[in-house]
């Protein structure tokens, strides 16, 4: 067998018959490897790399919460990212066709399903905020410099205004008090003019046409990456995967030049080892906390730190488990491919990436807060606070603003579409693997355009003036618990039910070893209670979602919860399904064949597919192949690896001609 270009020409083949090439033709593979490595890098570094990281590492304890923050990686999330990289790669399917290995659990795929079409409806969106601001960068002079634009208000004090500066002859107390209640002309420019919004998440306004064009741009440029599958997309990681890094360097640079930023960046690292061990979370919840102590609020002790829940927390959101764009990305490996080298790689590339965008961020808030007079404390924000608003208004600061701005947005952009794509690719290869037929394969772009277009109609809702509020509740509640519950059921099924001997022996023929004893025990007992103590974590630090002083109302919660429901519900949904279709007298034997791995699990292609793998053969094939030997100097179990080409029996030919 020559394998050295990807090929393996198979014992016991017709002569003059061309050689079977290491991947499935119809379905596409990546490239190289080099493609795989930088779209999953892609897919896992994300916009909350940028815009949770750094203030979750400020929020709790500096440098002190890297601590915990790397405990969580080692223990789960770069097992759990080997798992389902290797789960995807050995089935060459999606997350639909992979529980052919325990098919009553198909609906933890059908729910990965439901949770990337929620995130990739409201993460474009979020992407075309990103477009719209590079646009309006592209100018003089940044639009939300100062307040002498039709939609401020009298309460608006830029960092450049005159009237700030005028105030530096008062003394520092009314200094601060008057910063600490003005409102920023990037705020106004935010709320006011790019939002437009309004004053209830019932209320949707009117369809702001410019995030409306800009959602559009997002979604062509998404689908065109996409046009040709992991063939194209490939191609173009290249560049959306490796040019943030050059952007955050370019930034980093800059901002370690500024007046202030050691102070940010101190602000940003300095340990304070007490959090650690702190185990008090405050009954308002989140990052409240410290705010709600020195008001005199009351607290609630719990067993385990909050530092350690949010850093278990970021470690599985960051990383992208439970989504299904893992194992989708990996069913396009060759079924040799070292995944466990590659699931290490891609989990510290992620975290790293993190705690370097951490010294771009605080550096240049650092510059801000000094600027004003003010503590870091007044100035650092998370999530679209920080993208859109602090960051932004940052960047008049510095000489050339505009080019700064439209470095930093680009990047957004970048980061953004890394993870969009994945998101979209998930959803289409589901389909197509489910379906499997040859005219949906050849109609595989028209299901991309299909999916495209539906999620950009599903995303107009959320550039109304409501918008914001709706996308925020797709974020807080459709993307969060539920994810821990199927992570921790996809563990559970193939551990205990598929059995963890065989899924080591799938590994160890796939790879040539088995998986190292660490990740053994991690899989079998550390990381299914890490993602459980996740669960209640998440359960006792939930608190209602608001949005600046906006309290959400009641009937838009329970749309979240049911959306959060939405994806967990196909779990049991279908595996009743599966049960009351499975043949048996008895529930229990209902139960065992719906649980059973189906005949068609294992590795993909005929050639890999050994051992207990092996198709049958019938004595009158195997006296065919004595009589009719194909290659006389072979031996005979060279002779029957070969049979499934002769489609000698017909299971094998049936499963060839699917694949």
């Amino acid at each position: 067998i020559d394998t050295s270009h990807g090929i393996s020409l198979q014992n016991g083949a017709v002569p003059g018959e061309q050689g079977k090439q290491e991947k499935s033709v119809k379905r596409g593979n990546w490239g190289n490897q080099i493609e795989f490595v930088l779209t999953s890098v892609g897919y896992a570094v994300g916009l909350g790399n940028v815009w949770r990281f750094p203030y979750l590492c400020y929020r709790n304890g500096g440098g002190a919460f890297m601590f915990p923050y790397f405990i969580m990686l080692v223990f789960c999330g770069i097992p759990l990212f080997f798992m389902e990289l290797s789960f995807g790669q050995f089935a060459s399917q999606g997350c639909l066709g992979v529980w052919r290995v325990s098919p009553m659990f198909k609906g933890v795929g059908y729910g990965m399903m439901v949770v990337s079409t929620y995130i990739g409806i409201y993460y474009n969106v979020v992407i075309c905020i990103a477009f719209y601001y590079f646009f309006v960068s592209m100018t003089r002079v940044l639009p939300w410099t100062y307040c002498s634009n039709p939609w401020n208000t009298p309460d608006c004090v830029g960092v450049l205004d005159r009237n700030l500066s005028s105030r530096a002859a008062l003394n520092i107390t009314q200094l601060l008090n008057s910063t600490q209640k003005r409102t920023s002309p990037s705020e106004e420019y935010w709320r006011r003019y790019v939002l437009n919004l309004s004053d209830d998440i019932g209320n949707l306004g009117e369809v702001r046409l410019p995030l409306l064009g800009c959602l559009g741009v997002s979604w062509v440029v998404v689908f065109l990456c996409l046009i040709k599958g992991v063939k194209s997309s490939g191609k173009v990681v290249y560049f959306t995967a490796t040019f943030p890094y050059v952007v955050l360097t370019i930034l980093f640079v800059r901002g370690i030049t500024l007046e202030g930023a050691v102070t940010g960046i101190m602000y940003y690292l300095t340990p304070q080892w007490d959090k650690i061990l702190n185990a008090k979370v405050s009954r308002q919840g989140g990052w409240e906390a410290a705010r709600a102590e020195l008001a005199g609020g009351t607290a609630l002790t719990i067993p385990l730190p909050q530092v350690w829940g949010d850093a278990a927390s970021q470690i599985f959101y960051s990383l992208g488990c439970a989504w299904g764009g893992l194992i989708t990305m990996a069913s396009y490996n060759k079924f040799n491919n070292n995944c466990y080298r590659d699931s290490i790689i891609i989990s510290i590339t992620n975290c790293a990436t993190s705690v370097y965008a951490g010294f771009v961020i605080f550096s240049i808030l650092g510059f801000m807060a000094n600027h004003l007079g003010v503590d870091v404390s007044k100035v650092a924000d998370h999530g679209p606070g920080l993208a859109f608003v602090a960051y932004p208004e940052a960047l008049t600061l510095l000489p050339i603003s505009p080019l700064w701005s439209i470095l930093f947005f680009f990047m957004l952009i970048l980061l953004g579409l890394g993870t969009q794509f994945c998101l979209l690719e998930t959803l289409v290869t589901a389909i197509v693997d489910e379906v499997g037929n040859e005219w949906i394969i050849r109609k595989k772009t028209f299901v991309t355009l299909g999916v495209a277009v539906a999620g950009f109609l599903l995303g107009v809702p959320l550039t109304t003036q409501a918008g914001i509020y709706w996308l925020l509740l797709m974020d807080n509640y459709a993307a969060s618990f539920s994810l821990v519950v199927i992570s921790c059921i996809m563990c559970v099924a193939i551990m205990y039910i598929y059995g963890h001997r065989n899924y080591f022996k799938d590994i160890e023929m796939m790879l040539g070893f088995p998986p190292p004893l660490f990740f053994q025990i991690c899989w079998r007992f550390i990381s299914p209670a890490i993602i459980f103590f996740i669960l209640v974590f998440t359960v006792i630090q939930y608190r209602p979602i608001s949005y600046n002083e906006y309290v959400y109302p009641t009937w838009a919660i329970s749309i979240g919860f049911l959306m959060a429901l939405s994806s967990v519900i196909c779990i049991p949904i279908y595996a009743i399904y599966k049960v009351c279709r499975s043949e048996g007298d008895t529930l229990l034997e209902r139960l065992k064949n719906a649980t059973k791995a189906s005949k068609d699990w294992g590795p993909a292609l005929p050639e890999h597919r050994s051992g207990r793998y092996a198709p049958a053969f019938s004595p009158s094939t195997e006296s065919h192949l004595e009589v009719q030997p194909l290659q006389p100097e072979k031996g005979q179990s060279e002779a029957v690896a070969a049979s499934p080409v002769q489609g000698s029996n017909g299971s094998a030919h049936s499963q060839d001609s699917r694949l």
